[in-house]
């Protein structure tokens, strides 16, 4: 296989060189496609010497419009016919990506997700946990599934079906989006356990209570609509 990682980035200076020395040193990553989503703080530069230091990386910038924004950009200059996707901060660890790849291998498995709630994590904020855990139910209940984490950054997909989902979103609506169009053309999702270490405001996490009324919204378009 040939895998191309997408990176969406916006101000993460603090863990952006972390991240992407992590990322070089998985040899299953043939490519690294970061989007820099218009970041304000010292993140281009870090971005554009890491650049200089692989052959793996590739660097494209765009004004700041969003994740889900910055994936389907990224997704146009992958070549890779696997796609995962990381986010720039730590709370994901790269060294879990070998083991989602290893369940490629077995028959039936089509898509893999790394579950956050599946492995070993550090506590999450209260309200985020509640809201996943009440999105989660209500993608189970509706496409009749049994994921524990949808909302999981590290999406393991093959390129061609990504692609072919056609993916709408701007936001952080990306996730529900992803899950919701894979679920609705009835192919399973394989999870396996990964590790999370979640951050808080101050550490700078972004997502707030307003993209869950969002990912609501959009999955039930999604479920409902014609999309």
């Amino acid at each position: 296989m040939k895998l191309s990682v997408i990176v969406p980035v916006y101000n993460e200076q603090a863990t952006a060189k972390r991240l992407l020395d992590k990322l070089k040193k998985v040899k299953q990553v043939s490519e690294i496609v970061i989007v820099d989503d218009g970041s304000t703080d010292k993140t281009p530069q870090i971005l554009k010497q890491q650049a200089k230091t692989s052959k793996k990386i590739k660097l494209f910038k765009q004004q700041n419009q969003g994740k889900g924004s910055a994936v389907r950009l990224g997704l146009t200059k992958v070549t890779g016919n696997w796609v995962l996707i990381q986010d720039g901060d730590l709370e994901y660890d790269p060294i879990d990506i070998p083991n989602l790849i290893s369940y490629l291998d077995r028959e039936g498995v089509e898509v893999v997700y790394g579950s956050r709630f599946l492995g070993p994590h550090s506590n999450l904020l209260f309200w985020h946990r509640v809201g996943n855990h009440l999105l989660n139910g209500v993608v189970n209940i509706l496409f009749d599934s049994t994921l524990s984490d949808m909302e999981t950054c590290y999406k393991l997909v093959p390129t061609k079906l990504l692609k072919d989902l056609k993916i709408q979103a701007n936001g952080f609506d990306l996730e529900p989006e992803i899950t919701c169009k894979i679920l609705k053309r009835n192919i399973k999702i394989f999870e396996v356990p990964i590790s999370y270490v979640g951050r808080g405001f101050e550490d700078g996490k972004k997502i707030t209570w307003k993209d869950g009324v969002i990912a609501f919204w959009t999955i039930l378009k999604l479920r409902f609509g014609k999309v």
